[in-house]
């Protein structure tokens, strides 16, 4: 019966997959469009936003020409599966973090756990987090540009590190299959960088959520639409 289960449960999450590709495409499309848009809106980037750029590229460069800190990288993976084990009430334990790979243990998981390390940016939330202390005590923020710098070279980290280590095989992958981790890992990153673009420029959310909902629609009437143009075509061929 557990075997049946697991492979319920396999299959059950690669037809998922395979209906979230659709919602690979409209996400990406939804990038576009809103990253056009906020530009269109700035008229010109503010100090801040070079800033962010500004730290991306830093890391960028650290990236290439420097040792990759892998163990900075291996901590802040398993302390994300801490965190998110939280969140669902799980009881942490053994943690081990080391230049080959770390692990921790938790009284439960589910695929949320699992997975976010490959789509929350730990270190990039500890500096937001910081930020928004500092500026409950001191108004405004002091050095907002700073701050900016700070985000977006714990982003470019994240996203650098995200995509090497979706390179090899990782069991956190394997566990709920690469196509659905995937997928998955991909849509999020991405509406997490949506969210930003909308806190950081005069990109309303309600002018998101109206990119959203046309390129996912037209995403999947499209997918539709290419179905019954094969139905059509091979019941012609059946008849020819």
């Amino acid at each position: 019966m557990k075997e049946r289960g697991r492979i319920f449960a396999g299959l059950t999450r690669f037809l998922l997959a395979l209906a979230m590709l659709p919602a690979c495409w409209a996400a990406t499309r939804v990038f576009i469009d809103a990253l056009f848009r906020s530009v269109g809106l700035i008229g010109g980037l503010s100090i801040e936003s070079l800033a962010l750029l500004g730290g991306m590229a830093a890391f960028s460069l650290f990236w290439s020409f420097m040792p990759h800190p892998v163990k900075t990288y291996v901590l802040g993976h398993e302390l994300t599966h801490v965190l998110w084990g939280l969140i669902f009430f799980a009881r942490p334990s053994r943690l081990k973090v080391g230049e080959n790979g770390g692990s921790v243990q938790l009284t439960r998981s589910n695929f949320l756990i699992t997975l976010a390390p490959y789509f929350f940016p730990f270190y990039t939330f500890t500096v937001i987090i910081a930020a928004l202390v500092t500026a409950y005590f001191i108004r405004p923020l002091p050095c907002l540009a700073a701050w900016m710098f700070g985000i977006g070279f714990t982003w470019a980290f994240h996203i650098l590190f995200t995509f090497q280590t979706l390179t090899v095989r990782q069991p956190d992958i394997a566990q709920y299959g690469r196509l659905f981790s995937w997928t998955f890992i991909y849509i999020v990153n991405i509406l997490i960088v949506l969210v930003w673009l909308c806190c950081t420029t005069r990109l309303a959310f309600s002018e998101l959520g109206g990119f959203i909902i046309h390129r996912t629609v037209h995403a999947y009437a499209s997918l539709v639409s290419l179905f019954l143009y094969a139905v059509r075509w091979a019941a012609d061929s059946a008849t020819a």
